[in-house]
């Protein structure tokens, strides 16, 4: 009884390896070489280089970067330039698929740009992103603020949380604090130039376009912790796109 349970569980777990062998893209080495590296980017090490004329099984895909394993059981990462340059087992060429929404959840980077109103002014902000995790990233953001009786330039950090990294539409909170600088025109507003501290939250959806593209549109109210007796508290709205990797 145990040797007929034994055959039996035997070859559920051949057939098991079989078919997910079949799931798993296979490709040769069509160029002298490819480099693999330990990690998703390029500041990671290359620990190893599979030739020409070798086969690799691609498991998992990051943006740009995919995990492959060599047949002598290696497995690192590599670039899609890389990936591009092998062949199907047929000899045709490999075709790497486009971007698609999961692939959002797996970057490393996203950087973009948005127009609107910061308290009254015109609003100009460029911003880098980098994910810790699919729901919270960390941003670094820019503004020039472009107002009738003064202009301003604003730097800030940020913490972003995504609700649903999954979904093509997903709205995302956001807090963060800065500085400010503020250059008045000409005499009408008096006192000179100053930079004062800033915090802020706010409230955004995140649009899902497609391939590495996203349109994002948010709102944030500010307060300026000015020197007078009273601090500032001033409302942003702005939209713009970005662009992940």
């Amino acid at each position: 009884m145990l040797r007929r349970l034994s055959i039996v569980f035997s070859f559920f777990l051949v057939a098991g390896v079989a078919i997910a062998q079949e799931d798993v893209l296979q490709v040769v080495i069509a160029e002298p070489f490819i480099e693999m590296r330990t990690g998703p980017a390029e500041n990671y090490p290359i620990f190893f280089v599979v030739d020409r004329g070798e086969r690799i099984d691609v498991l998992q895909r990051r943006t740009t970067w995919f995990k492959v394993r060599a047949e002598r059981g290696q497995e690192g990462w590599v670039n899609a330039e890389q990936l591009q340059q092998t062949l199907q087992l047929s000899g045709a060429p490999v075709e790497v698929p486009s971007f698609t929404l999961a692939d959002y959840a797996d970057r490393n980077w996203e950087v973009g740009a948005l127009y609107g109103d910061f308290g009254g002014a015109n609003v100009i902000s460029v911003f880098g992103a980098f994910s810790f995790t699919e729901n919270l990233s960390a941003e670094v953001s820019y503004s020039d603020i472009l107002g009738r009786f003064s202009n301003s330039q604003m730097a800030s950090v940020n913490l972003v949380h995504l609700l649903f990294p999954e979904w093509r539409v997903s709205p995302y909170f956001t807090l963060g604090a800065g500085i400010i600088r503020i250059d008045p025109k000409g005499t009408i507003v008096a006192g000179d130039d100053r930079v004062d501290n800033t915090a802020h939250v706010g409230i955004g959806v995140r649009t899902y376009l497609t391939r590495r593209f996203v349109f994002r549109a948010e709102y944030k109210t500010y307060v300026v912790f000015t020197s007078r007796d009273d601090n500032e508290e001033p409302s942003e709205w702005k939209a713009g796109f970005s662009f992940f990797f």
